[in-house]
């Protein structure tokens, strides 16, 4: 960065500028992915570097390589929300009710994924 700075002071190109401009953008984009892991635990992954291991990357090319895979585990994830919901109702498990809540919540945020790449794709297709 520094030696950028300095090349723009001395003789600023077309190249230099573009440069420094894509170097901040993707300082900006580390900072903003390390600001979430410190708040909230997780990354963002809109950084270059993390954007294909992200939960809704790894669904979108899985449906695209084998969508009967895809379709198996939203099946499972729909299973598993229905499973949930049924243990929180069930009295012999109330000293489990809090993680069983967690575990709802958990599956049902990976369902909406599901629903938003399928919503995605079928507006690609249209």
């Amino acid at each position: 960065m520094r030696q950028l700075d300095e090349q723009l002071e001395k003789i600023p190109s077309e190249a230099a500028v573009a440069e420094m401009a894509e170097l901040r953008i993707r300082n900006l984009q580390a900072f903003a992915e390390l600001q979430s892991f410190n708040d909230t635990g997780k990354f963002l992954c809109e950084h270059p570097l993390l954007a294909g291991r992200s939960e809704a990357a790894r669904l979108a090319t899985l449906l695209k390589r084998d969508p009967a895979e895809f379709l198996r585990q939203h099946k499972n994830v729909l299973d598993n929300i229905r499973r949930y919901k049924s243990y929180i109702k069930r009295k012999d498990r109330k000293d489990k009710r809090h993680q069983d809540r967690t575990n709802l919540e958990r599956h049902q945020d990976r369902e909406r994924l599901f629903r938003m790449i399928l919503e995605q794709e079928g507006n690609r297709q249209l």
